[in-house]
């Protein structure tokens, strides 16, 4: 249900798309921290006074995933183009992909203008993937009552193990120990530390703790993330921000610049046609079921030739779902598993196996639906429910498919030459020798080599090119020779 709101919300924002705001427009007269300035209402930056003097803020609320990582990559760029001051990322999120998190974190690296982190409003937190790009940030702020941390990657998160009677207590005030790992999770942990550490290092914050949040997950609140360096300030709201970093130099890489954010005015970016288009279709749920409703759209169309319909909904449902899973963490494993066994459930409907390769196709889609998702992350799994419907509904498909064959190859034929034999007729002329009967809505010649009276009712047993052979009807009941 929330998937077909998405689907209409998308498809109403299409149909208004000139009307649209770009990535960019100002909010006429609104305000959203408690003291901002209000900005006035415009329809492009040159109308905007104090061109100079504007910061652009675009939230992060929820989880970090292919559209909201491009939205505000292509915010940097609009911000610097417009000539703003700074962009703030206002953010309140649980983590998010990985994939995500760098591909914004080198935005910010590259950014040519200061990129400002607010973890904001109270209550809010920068988890996971959210402190790799406050690390990432110029400037970071917290408003009282957020936290920053739990940094471990989610995929590869270690399970405590039991303590063994051999193992040793810990002494106390030392770090707790880490729990066993493979080579892969320790491959996949270390990589995590010494890239924020490489983005600490860069930025002049806390190396130690940046170790820390990512092997066990260490969490703080804003003051105490003030006090050990982790982020530059803690600030009530937006309009206190600019004003506490107005005269601030900021290193760039084309060199330092000095901020000038003192009443300056303020850009909220809005969401686009695309950013709303690019979050329904990376939504793992609905990139899945455009992925499966392609498939069976070619599937129809092969099956039934020339009806065109459901092959370009087909098509278009396939790239759409293509596309959606080439953003995300796919296991191409399952993407393959899940094809397979598609294509196993179709064969059983042309080559029926008695339901051989029917269940070892729903198995395979069933297992490559499970795999499909390479990530823990709880907002971007597959729904166990999900899978189950659409497997369900597949394999209910494939049985009324193999089931209307079975009843097919079993009934008798109705149709050439085969479907005449063992029609009744009407006699129209006496025999035995030539004669006439009608059937099929047609008059017939006829011959048979029983006694058959005008007007009664004989037995097609058999065709010779336009000649019917047909037998009394008591004698083919009772199995007797004709004669």
């Amino acid at each position: 249900m929330n998937g077909l709101l998405k689907s209409l919300v998308v498809a109403g924002m299409l149909a208004t798309l000139a009307g649209l705001p770009p990535v960019g427009a100002v909010q006429g007269a609104e305000s959203t921290d408690a003291g901002e300035p209000s900005t006035a209402t415009a329809t492009g930056a040159d109308s905007v006074p104090h061109r100079d003097r504007m910061v652009w803020v675009v939230d992060l609320d929820g989880a970090l995933g292919p559209a909201t990582s491009d939205l505000i990559i292509r915010s940097i760029d609009d911000a610097w183009e417009a000539g703003a001051q700074a962009l703030v990322i206002r953010m309140d999120t649980p983590g998010g992909l990985d994939k995500s998190m760098r591909e914004l974190v080198q935005a910010i690296l590259a950014a040519r203008l200061p990129v400002i982190t607010f973890v904001a409003p109270n209550g809010a937190r920068a988890a996971s993937a959210g402190t790799y790009i406050a690390y990432a940030s110029h400037i970071v702020a917290m408003a009282p009552a957020t936290n920053i941390g739990s940094s471990t990657p989610v995929s590869i998160a270690p399970t405590p193990a039991p303590a063994t009677p051999a193992s040793k207590p810990e002494d106390e005030g030392s770090p707790p120990a880490e729990p066993p790992q493979d080579a892969m999770m320790r491959k996949v942990v270390n990589d995590a530390v010494a890239y924020l550490q490489g983005l600490a290092e860069l930025r002049g914050r806390n190396i130690e703790w940046a170790e820390d949040t990512v092997r066990h997950g260490a969490n703080i609140r804003a003051s105490e993330a003030l006090a050990n360096n982790v982020i530059d300030l803690v600030t009530e709201n937006l309009t206190t921000l600019l004003d506490a970093v107005d005269g601030w130099e900021v290193a760039l890489e084309s060199g330092i610049v000095t901020l000038q954010t003192r009443n300056a005015g303020i850009h909220h970016v809005e969401v686009d046609w695309k950013h709303e288009l690019l979050t329904l279709i990376t939504d793992p749920t609905i990139a899945y079921g455009l992925l499966i409703f392609g498939i069976y759209g070619l599937i129809l169309e092969f099956y039934n030739p020339g009806m065109f319909f459901p092959a370009v909904i087909g098509i278009v449902c396939l790239l759409l779902g293509a596309y959606g899973l080439q953003m995300l963490p796919v296991n191409y494993a399952g993407l393959a598993l899940i094809v397979v066994g598609i294509g196993m459930m179709v064969a059983e409907v042309f080559t029926p196996t008695l339901g051989a390769l029917g269940v070892a196709g729903v198995v395979a889609f069933v297992m490559g639906s499970l795999m499909l998702m390479d990530t823990q992350a709880p907002e971007f799994g597959l729904p166990v429910a999900v899978i189950a419907a659409f497997a369900a509904s597949t394999a209910a498909i494939m049985l009324f498919a193999v089931g209307a064959a079975v009843r097919a190859r079993a009934a008798r034929v109705r149709t050439g030459r085969e479907g005449m034999v063992g029609a009744e007729v009407e006699v129209l002329e006496g025999f035995p020798g030539p004669g006439r009967v009608h059937a099929f809505g047609e008059n017939w010649q006829a011959r048979s080599d029983a006694p058959l009276g005008a007007g009664s009712r004989a037995r097609v047993s058999a065709v010779d090119g336009l000649i019917l052979v047909v037998d009394a009807i008591d004698n083919t009941e009772q199995g007797q020779e004709p004669g």
